[in-house]
């Protein structure tokens, strides 16, 4: 089944809007709303970030139907992996069926400000990565959990409010070892759009299935390929691809937004990339069936949870064109 979503960014708006947003994506019949996780934003100048965990309950209790969940939250630097433990099994408790946790490995820009530690290399974010989600697959699982690993430890820790129905775990993953990992051991897998279609095909997805294939408890229905699909829809084609300015970090290289942690230093690199290079990570289009086109070419990779990150101020309209011009479509082509 296809499974098409919103991102709502908290880098880009305020608590107060990212819930009436949920609200209006529950309305025009979004089946999922994904929440950032930032402790600081990817540009200080009209920035926001409010907490995640914090957001996911309000938004919890202002819709009714639809799938929530963080894409996503590091839960092994600011974060103890026993309070993201604690958290989620209280909001979980909550909004029983309706709570995904999406994890990464994190980036400096959210962790280092907080927290002032020394960046790790990735080998030792994924160790970490690898440590917090079984120690917080344990908490649900189990009362009075002593763990002793390299890098979180806990005494007899029990998570007394669990829902009856497990909190299913996606894992974040750009490159093939952390994408084995997420077959192996995620109930899902998350990645983002706009790169290289060979990243996809011959590494990602593969990587994926060969994960998948050593896990004893092997079901395609419990597993999802979801996707961040950054789109900029409007009916005109000058502000479709304005709207992408305020996004201009994303186009910045992996080693720099991965080990940057000041905002106003990604502002300014990010200021001086040309606007087709700003564009270039985004499904830029006025025509709904060019639009479907491009977006289908990630059906047809395999991804059955898409979540459209739209870059404008303007959500609602985007909102409204999405239900009107696109969802309609997606649904059909997928029937």
């Amino acid at each position: 089944m296809l499974r098409l979503g919103y991102k709502a960014s908290t880098e880009q708006f305020s608590p107060q809007q990212l819930i009436q947003f949920a609200v209006a994506a529950e309305a025009h019949g979004f089946d999922s709303v994904f929440v950032s996780d930032h402790f600081q934003p990817w540009r200080h100048t009209d920035g926001h970030a409010p907490s995640a965990i914090a957001l996911l309950g309000a938004l919890g209790a202002s819709t009714s139907r639809i799938t929530i969940g963080t894409s996503v939250l590091t839960p092994t630097f600011r974060y103890h992996p026993a309070i993201v433990a604690q958290a989620f099994a209280t909001l979980g408790s909550l909004f029983p069926g309706r709570m995904i946790l999406g994890v990464g490995s994190g980036e400096s820009l959210n962790e280092v400000p907080a927290t002032k530690l020394s960046w790790p290399d990735n080998k030792v974010r994924f160790a970490r990565l690898r440590e917090a989600v079984e120690l917080i697959r344990q908490l649900w699982r189990e009362q009075r959990v002593s763990f002793n690993g390299e890098y979180y430890q806990t005494q007899n820790a029990t998570i007394y409010d669990r829902p009856a129905q497990p909190i299913p775990v996606y894992i974040a993953a750009a490159g093939p070892k952390i994408a084995a990992y997420a077959g192996q051991y995620g109930d899902g897998f998350i990645c983002t759009s706009g790169k290289a279609e060979t990243l996809y095909t011959e590494q990602l997805l593969p990587q994926v299935m060969a994960g998948r294939a050593r896990r004893p408890d092997s079901c395609e229905s419990s597993f999802e390929n979801m996707i961040e699909l950054k789109v900029s829809f409007n009916t005109d084609q000058h502000q479709a691809l304005q709207d992408t300015r305020h996004w201009a970090a994303l186009a910045l290289s992996p080693e720099q937004k991965m080990n940057m942690a000041d905002p106003l230093d990604l502002e300014r690199l990010a200021a001086a990339l040309p606007l087709e290079q700003v564009a270039s990570r985004w499904i830029v289009s006025t025509d709904p069936d060019e639009h479907v086109a491009q977006i289908s070419r990630y059906i047809r990779l395999g991804f059955r949870h898409l979540v459209f990150h739209a870059p404008g101020n303007d959500q609602l309209r985007f909102m409204q064109h999405y239900a009107e011009h696109i969802l309609p479509r997606l649904r059909s082509g997928a029937r």
